[in-house]
């Protein structure tokens, strides 16, 4: 007997998915994540990426797969044409339908087997991009500067939603599940795994920039457009990256990683673990007795997966967030991270990180089954106290700043391979000093940009920043010569340049444009294209380096793109230390806290000294005034 749209089980037949959010929420328990629906269903179902509500890629084949009893065949209806398949061993079966057109026209993917059918409705063929990254992404629209206005807007029922589930675990995984999951950090249950009509009620909690791109696209092109967020919260490039990737890139710096983590998670003992849980709540329970205070807190009773499951364990978001979506026909991808592997202050993390990250692209581009697959790198936004001139060189002790430059260099080195697909956007400009900066309408519009110049051939919109071409030394100056016309974005001076001798001792610059001659009117005539960098502490300067903070002052840009973070110089933190300090660090990669706070104070010494000399300047100035 057919069972059309009850066949529980399977995720996308129970007509209770159609409920709110509020509604399914209240038999939900503080702490609980609740799966509503399996990653792979008793009986016939399909692959949990397939729902009502979807968006499929266009012009690419679509693929349609699910699982069966073994041997069972399984036919497949859509757009007025029928595949079928007979399910495999191991239950799976795959249909293909040619590639079609992009389409806001609603249909129905009907899948019928020996005993039940199930019907997948409004189901729309458009574009399908990927969000990555960690919580700067996943960052919520409800939770950015305007996101209630564009909450309060957001009635595109052509622009589909889907946010992936937060799972753990190394092994790759072949679906995922519709759940409510808990975040201690929010207090809140989220729900993940079902596709949604974007809607005010339904975009409240998806990436601000991930919303924001998709509906600049939509409004651009009225394509329909569906956003699969894959992003987590304090992640690592190293966890979306797979582990049979990681152990081949071979450097010393990524070998030293994977040990570490090898060593951590053949070390921990799940039963010692639990004796030292059950401990540490003896002990407090004896702290809140003395104290008066309740103790109703339960004894540990189970135990901890340790290490092994942990989300940054190299390749573990990659098995259990983006292998479930592998194999999917989509139009690209944008990415947002670099947080948590900016942790301390030295070169070893750095080098890793660009290690890592032009395999993390290739790889996800080969699960995507798209070898020029677009990719946008957002590059690391702002976090901490901002940078001005009275703290302009101790706010240059950062590695977020390496690993800023380090984004931007991977995608220098994909363009210079030859990728026209690979994109990049600052965000650094977004000033905030919080590490979750709400600023994200305009960095959701940037990366927007990107994708409607190169993927939509809206080639008269600009996106890719200006950079620089040369740098030549000469008389106590150091002139950079751009690939494009630039200028400061008001109407102030150039800021965000340092410059440095061969000594490695750094000093903000001036920045004016090199003046050429004079133009008919006897004015001076500049080149645009060429920036020239002094400073009266730098008397032969040999490097430059640009918006060099975390939360820097710089705010040079071309049609409102900016200057990326990026640098002339090769020189490590180790080696600034060394140069500030004369000596070398104790452990090679990394500087200790004290080390950490020794150069910190050379740093802040260097500001004081500037400071003093331009207030001695300006009081000689002054005697000058009044002498005449």
């Amino acid at each position: 007997m057919n069972k059309i749209s009850t066949f529980i089980g399977c995720m996308f037949l129970i007509t209770s998915l159609a409920m709110s959010s509020a509604m399914a929420e209240t038999d939900l328990v503080r702490g609980e994540t609740r799966i509503d629906v399996p990653a792979i269903a008793d009986g016939l179902c399909v692959h949990n990426m397939f729902q009502s509500n979807m968006v499929l890629q266009r012009d690419k084949p679509i693929g349609i797969r699910g699982w069966a009893t073994a041997g069972e065949k399984v036919s497949v209806s859509f757009n007025g044409k029928q595949e079928s398949a007979t399910a495999e061993k191991d239950r799976s079966w795959k249909v293909t339908f040619p590639a079609m057109d992009a389409s806001a026209e609603a249909r129905t993917i009907t899948v019928t087997g020996a005993e039940a059918t199930l019907k997948l409705e409004n189901i729309l063929v458009g574009d399908v991009w990927i969000l990555g990254g960690q919580s700067n992404m996943e960052f919520p629209i409800s939770k950015i500067v305007d996101g209630d206005l564009e909450i309060a807007s957001a009635n595109f029922k052509n622009i589909r939603l889907l946010t992936i589930p937060s799972l753990n675990g190394s092994d790759q995984q072949k679906s995922f599940p519709g759940q409510y999951q808990w975040s201690s950090w929010s207090g809140r249950h989220f729900r993940q795994g079902f596709w949604d009509v974007c809607s005010p009620e339904t975009v409240k909690e998806l990436s601000g920039i991930g919303y924001v791109f998709a509906r600049r696209l939509h409004m651009a092109t009225q394509v329909p457009i569906g956003v699969v967020d894959a992003s987590r919260g304090g992640t690592t490039v190293e966890t979306w990256t797979p582990d049979s990737v990681l152990r081949e890139i071979g450097t010393p710096e990524v070998k030293a990683l994977m040990t570490r983590w090898d060593e951590k998670v053949a070390a921990f003992d799940p039963e010692e673990d639990l004796k030292a849980q059950i401990k540490k709540h003896v002990e407090w329970i004896a702290r809140m007795k003395k104290a008066g205070r309740p103790t109703d807190k339960k004894a540990p009773s189970e135990q901890r997966p340790g290490p092994a499951m942990d989300q940054n364990r190299p390749g573990n978001c990659y098995a259990s967030m983006i292998a479930p979506i592998a194999g999917f026909p989509v139009k690209g991808a944008i990415f947002h991270q670099g947080y948590n592997n900016a942790m301390g202050l030295g070169s070893r993390n750095v080098s890793a990180y660009y290690q890592i990250f032009g395999p993390m692209i290739t790889a996800w581009r080969k699960a995507f089954n798209d070898p020029e697959m677009a990719f946008g790198i957002i590059s690391l936004c702002t976090g901490g106290a901002p940078q001005d001139m009275d703290t302009y060189l101790e706010r240059m002790a950062d590695n977020g700043i390496y690993i800023r430059a380090t984004q931007y260099q991977t995608f220098l080195d994909f363009r210079k391979a030859g990728d026209e697909t690979i994109g990049f956007a600052s965000s650094f400009d977004q000033r905030r000093s919080w590490y979750h900066p709400q600023i994200k309408v305009a960095v959701g519009e940037r990366i927007a940009r990107w994708a409607l110049a190169t993927q939509y051939d809206l080639k008269k919109l600009a996106w890719e920043p200006v950079t620089y071409k040369d740098v030549v030394a000469e008389e106590g100056r150091l002139l950079v010569k751009m690939n494009g016309n630039t200028g400061a974005h008001n109407d102030g001076p150039i800021l965000g340049f340092a410059i440095a001798g061969e000594d490695g001792k750094w000093q903000p610059a001036s920045v004016d444009f090199l003046v050429t001659g004079k133009d008919s009117r006897n004015r001076p005539k500049k080149d645009n294209k060429t920036l020239v960098l002094s400073s009266p502490l730098v008397p032969a300067p040999v490097h430059f380096r640009y918006a060099w903070a975390r939360n820097p002052v710089a705010n040079l840009k071309t049609a409102g793109i900016p200057f990326a973070t990026q640098r002339s110089d090769s020189w490590t933190i180790e080696e600034t230390y060394e140069s500030y300090m004369g000596g070398t660090v104790i452990v090679p990669g990394e500087l200790d806290r004290g080390e950490v706070s020794k150069l910190r104070k050379a740093l802040q010494a260097g500001d004081l000294e500037r400071r003093l000399k331009a207030a001695e300047a300006l009081l000689e100035a002054h005697r000058e005034k009044v002498d005449k």
